[in-house]
């Protein structure tokens, strides 16, 4: 009998689509389960890119752990992943409780408690050692680098040496939630090339398209769906703390990082701590390209 899986997951202009875009990464390493996505319909959300993946979405009408259970009951789900900050230690306890077969898989980037089956922190800052305390003795921690979630285009795009035609790679996330995007593109040189990453979840791209439509030396991109590529043409990466560390690492693409969100600070210390380029003031920005 194949795994019932059910991914709980949100995006949005305000959270951004990061969460859901490593989630469908890890969904490809479960080839035999039936995958499904339990989503609040927010938004600028992602909920596309589920769809385009092949995945069946349940559209929740509150973040209630009561509806989550009923719908866990309801699909007879086998586990469930959770990528969501709003749920808690508290909250995975009572769903197990309420499904004693239920098995919990958690994302963590925070060092937060959990009450889980499994523990992932698929950055290359991750410490297993600070987990020891956090999660319960039956749990399966899986950090670092070895877990690290990449899309198939990353790791074929790895294989291949590009012409580096743009100086800069920027991305600021899906949504640009702290709205940086057009700040960084005044403080660059306006003789180098740019590609400038964004989706149709950020608030703000009716003004960035206005900014860049005379301007031939950036190449705005919306929804790519290539990504890998355009670091790999990049001399420079532009970046948040975030997931976008892993990629750009991995396909060895120098990189600057600007924290724009207050879970990015974990990965943020840790960049900093170990002599990569990090940014906290956009104002300083300028003389660190």
């Amino acid at each position: 009998m194949n795994q019932n899986i059910l991914f709980r997951v949100d995006s949005s202009s305000s959270i951004g689509t990061g969460h859901i875009m490593r989630d469908l990464v890890l969904a490809q390493q479960y080839k035999n389960a039936n995958i499904i996505f339990a989503t609040l319909d927010l938004e600028g959300n992602a909920n596309e890119r589920i769809e385009e993946a092949g995945y069946a979405i349940e559209l929740l009408k509150s973040n209630t752990l009561n509806e989550l259970h009923s719908l866990i009951k309801k699909l007879k789900i086998d586990l469930l992943v959770i990528d969501h900050y709003e749920i808690d230690e508290v909250s995975e306890k009572a769903l197990k409780t309420k499904n004693p077969t239920l098995k919990i898989l958690s994302f963590d980037d925070t060092y937060e408690k959990h009450y889980c089956d499994i523990l992932l922190n698929h950055n290359m800052s991750a410490d297993e050692s600070r987990y020891k305390s956090l999660v319960p003795s039956f749990c399966e921690i899986r950090c670092g680098a070895d877990y690290t979630l990449l899309r198939n285009e990353f790791i074929e795009e790895k294989k291949i040496k590009r012409e580096k035609i743009y100086e800069y790679f920027i991305a600021m996330g899906g949504a640009d939630t702290a709205n940086l995007n057009i700040k960084i593109l005044e403080i660059l040189p306006k003789d180098k090339k740019v590609a400038l990453v964004t989706t149709t979840a950020n608030k703000n791209l009716t003004q960035l398209q206005e900014y860049v439509k005379d301007k031939v030396n950036i190449s705005l991109f919306i929804n790519s769906k290539r990504i890998a590529k355009l670091m790999n043409q990049s001399q420079l990466a532009i970046i948040t703390p975030s997931v976008t560390v892993n990629e750009v690492y991995f396909l060895g693409v120098d990189f600057v990082v600007i924290k724009t969100a207050d879970n990015q600070g974990e990965i943020y210390s840790y960049l900093k701590s170990n002599g990569y380029k990090t940014i906290d003031n956009i104002d300083i920005f300028k003389g660190l390209i």
